[in-house]
């Protein structure tokens, strides 16, 4: 029993002063809401155009800009949960088919929540994180030829999202980092997103 208890004041004390080393740290908030945005650049590598019942030979990957928000809470330094709603912009581009060509556009947008590991080192840290996408994509395929024909497929979909990045903290609440994303979307799972994001810790 006194070996138990000395054990759990050991440990007590060990808490307490991991929590009051995060407290006094000028750069780390050791828990609470954060909130931010973010800019970023879609790289979309669609593999078929399978949406649409169209065989193609070769697609021409495309990019556009694409932007988010997100809320979350750090339960410590080490360990947070979020949500982001992320829009992916509307890459398009041309491609061409067996007897027919064109070009596609797609619009995607939709919520993630994810789990993120912090490694804090001083000002700057390390972060990875991953999460399910839930989205609705609209892909909307013009032909060429022969003829001039119009495509279009809507769908609600669910797929594995994750990535990382680092970051560094000023004046203890405002987060910068740079985030990459691997984003496992259907027909075109090797897709990827790279965003700057400021953040507010509260």
């Amino acid at each position: 029993m006194l070996l138990a208890a000395g054990a759990l004041a050991v440990a007590g004390e060990a808490l307490a002063d991991e929590e009051s080393y995060f407290t006094n740290d000028p750069y780390i908030t050791p828990s609470g809401f954060y909130a931010g945005t973010g800019w970023g650049r879609f790289d979309l590598k669609l593999d078929n155009l399978n949406d649409v019942d169209t065989a193609v030979s070769s697609i021409t990957h495309s990019n556009d800009n694409a932007w988010k928000i997100n809320l979350g809470y750090r339960f410590s330094p080490f360990f947070s949960i979020e949500g982001d709603y992320i829009d992916f912009g509307r890459p398009g581009d041309n491609f061409s088919g067996v007897g027919s060509n064109g070009n596609y556009t797609l619009h995607m947008s939709g919520f993630a929540p994810f789990g993120v590991l912090t490694l804090p080192l001083g000002p700057a840290e390390i972060f990875a994180k991953a999460g399910e996408l839930y989205y609705n994509s609209n892909l909307r395929v013009n032909l060429n030829s022969p003829g001039s024909q119009v495509f279009e497929s809507s769908h609600s979909r669910s797929n594995f999202l994750y990535g990382g990045g680092v970051g560094v903290t000023l004046f203890r609440h405002l987060n910068l980092n740079i985030e990459y994303d691997q984003v496992r979307i259907e027909n075109a799972r090797n897709s990827n997103v790279l965003w700057l994001s400021p953040v507010w810790r509260f």
